[in-house]
């Protein structure tokens, strides 16, 4: 049979190849090759376009039967892609953004005819969009955009983040038929990650994420980048994929081993060209594989929208509660604890203290040595406060006005803690208070808070008594 694969792809109008895949009899497969093309992919290979990106094409003249990787870079999903149709006998779409390329791709396959009996062929299309098109986005199976318009719908219909995004990993997971689930904050800046949510089966014998992530961790983090290589995502699924894996991220592959990982997914979350996180599923049901990849390709374009939008409001809701200058929480966020108790929604029998602490000197010192150094006093102070109480809620009230809350604390304790503090700030030259404190409950917040500010003054009054040149 004389099959001219060439004649076929000059006959398509969108940019097409013909590609061929090495089959071996265990199901494995080897080389991956472009056999021929059209001319409009000859002209991608050989001219950069500008509108695409030296990152997504090595702009070397083409030539027939060449190693897929001679025209871009290795990518394991567009071998799976080609694995699936040109073995497989699947006809394939796929619409991605991959991330070593500004555009959007519109991705077929389709099989053709072999002529010979471990080599598969397929003919590869593709087009792309400089913006999303979202009638190409949800072209998928009925079934599954319904079941991703329930993840979203999920997402927004309450006012609860923390609550919304535990629901929908856990019908992420039932999706993938997974082990444990998990999506995990990213900071590059800071180099820190974090577990947002997690999901785990009932007879699992993985542990949670919770073990593993602390500060070392973000070093295999830091590995995930490279792994995915600018396509969309990483699928290990079986022997020939674990080994890949071993080779090219050997760190990453000796951390999951040993934790019981037999097959893992794993996407980034992208916003606006910024890692934001990764979600991922362990030990899924590698015979929906193609079903989850198509999922997670749309559900994670949501999913990273979302996560953006709270990681803002959370900084946003940080810097009205935090002090900027000591790092502690400030009046907003004091007020707003005290309107939670007056509220009446907690408990009004919880015990509860209130200690005020005034800075002494602090005018003096901005008169003779200048808000700078004032400055340093305070965040001083503060830091005297965190070593002193580090399990209670401590707020900057305004100049220099600290407040500290410490609720279900033993009188007898607090009352020595409180003396112990005193003590380490009565340094009239340095850092020294003068401290006032009254124990109740919350119901009666405001006797506590009256009677504190009562006993700080008094405090403050024999300062000054003692010290008359430090009086205002």
């Amino acid at each position: 049979m004389n099959l001219d694969y060439h004649f076929f792809s000059e006959h398509i109008k969108p940019m097409s190849s013909i590609v061929s895949v090495e089959v071996f009899p265990d199901g494995s497969y080897g080389n991956i090759r472009l056999v021929t093309a059209n001319s409009t992919f000859i002209q991608m290979t050989e001219q950069t376009y500008a509108d695409v990106g030296a990152a997504a094409m090595h702009n070397v003249a083409f030539e027939p039967d060449q190693p897929y990787e001679r025209y871009f870079p290795k990518d394991k999903n567009f071998e799976e892609l080609c694995y699936r149709s040109a073995i497989k006998g699947e006809t394939v779409h796929t619409y991605i953004h991959p991330d070593r390329m500004p555009v959007w791709l519109y991705l077929t396959a389709i099989p053709l005819v072999s002529d010979k009996p471990n080599v598969g062929y397929c003919a590869y299309l593709q087009s792309y969009t400089k913006v999303p098109d979202y009638a190409l986005m949800t072209n998928i199976a009925p079934e599954l955009a319904s079941r991703v318009l329930q993840i979203c719908m999920k997402l927004r219909s309450s006012m609860d983040f923390t609550a919304s995004i535990k629901t929908v990993i856990q019908d992420i997971r039932d999706l993938c038929d997974a082990e444990h689930c998990c999506i995990l904050n990213t900071d590059f800046k800071q180099r820190r990650c974090a577990v947002l949510c997690e999901a785990l089966s009932e007879d699992t014998k993985l542990s949670s994420m919770e073990k593993y992530v602390d500060d070392s961790f973000f070093a295999v983090v830091d590995t995930w980048h490279d792994t995915i290589a600018g396509s969309t995502c990483v699928i290990i699924k079986d022997a020939q994929d674990w080994a890949d894996l071993e080779r090219t991220n050997p760190v990453w592959y000796h951390s999951m081993k040993p934790a019981g990982a037999k097959s893992i997914v794993l996407f980034p979350l992208r916003y606006h060209e910024e890692t934001l996180g990764y979600i991922w599923a362990i030990n899924f049901d590698v015979s929906k594989t193609a079903m989850i990849k198509e999922m997670l390709e749309l559900t994670t374009y949501f999913l990273a929208s979302e996560l953006a939008s709270y990681q803002l409001f959370r900084q946003m809701e940080l810097l009205s509660s935090k002090d900027v200058l000591t790092g502690i929480l400030n009046r907003n966020a004091m007020n707003n604890r005290i309107d939670y108790f007056l509220s009446g929604k907690s408990d009004p029998e919880q015990p509860l203290c209130i200690i005020f602490a005034d800075l002494n000197g602090l005018k003096q010192i901005n008169d003779r040595s200048g808000h700078f150094t004032g400055d340093l006093l305070l965040k001083d102070a503060a830091l005297t406060l965190q070593k002193h109480f580090p399990d209670f809620e401590i707020y900057r009230a305004g100049g220099d006005e600290f407040m500290v809350l410490a609720l279900h604390q033993d009188k007898a304790v607090l009352e020595q803690k409180i003396q112990g503090f005193k003590a380490a700030a009565a340094d009239p030259d340095g850092v020294c208070f003068a401290v006032g404190w009254s124990y109740g409950t919350t119901g009666k917040i405001r006797k506590a808070l009256q009677e504190a500010d009562s006993n700080m003054y008094a405090d403050k009054e024999a300062f000054y008594q003692k010290y008359p040149d430090k009086r205002r």
